[in-house]
């Protein structure tokens, strides 16, 4: 019975405004009370030794924040395009940009319009993924943007901001 009483508080918890955007061709979504503000790439100032993914840090009005690539986060090849843009959220309490190959909408997704990421076997990580979102005859991949990164590399950013 508290099985279905945590799913239920589970879905109820996922279901709101998502902010949708594109990577590769894909359709992802972020929760938009995670999303400070959406900018136009701007020139990144590389931070050495830093993991692949860190493109480095950004000055946005006097404050320096990293940038993470999500496409090299997710493996993709690096690409970007005049509709590359880096949308702004707080991850675990740090104000981070990520960059995506273009920004969607916001979409308001309903408890019911999302299931849970499907099991694709031993050894593949699924638990940065909120659930699937399906939202205007398309399917999104909602992000749990806290999960995206592990606790090793949320210090890896920590050490890019600082060392700016």
């Amino acid at each position: 019975m508290s099985t279905h009483s945590d799913s239920t508080t589970l879905t109820q918890s996922r279901a709101g405004k998502y902010l949708t955007f594109f990577l590769a061709g894909e359709e992802y979504g972020l929760e938009i009370l995670k999303v400070s503000e959406i900018i136009g790439l701007q020139p990144i100032t590389r931070v050495p030794r830093m993991p692949e993914f860190v493109r480095g840090v950004i000055n946005l009005r006097g404050k320096v924040i990293p940038i993470t690539d999500l496409r090299r986060k997710f493996g993709m090849a690096a690409e970007d395009s005049e509709d590359s843009c880096i949308i702004v959220v707080q991850m675990r309490g740090i104000q981070t940009g990520i960059v995506v190959d273009r920004v969607s909408e916001v979409v308001a997704v309903a408890e019911g319009d999302i299931e849970d990421a499907p099991s694709f076997g031993a050894g593949i990580r699924t638990e940065f993924l909120l659930g699937i979102g399906k939202a205007g005859g398309r399917v999104k991949l909602l992000l749990d943007i806290d999960k995206v990164l592990a606790t090793s590399e949320i210090e890896a950013l920590q050490a890019a901001q600082q060392a700016a």
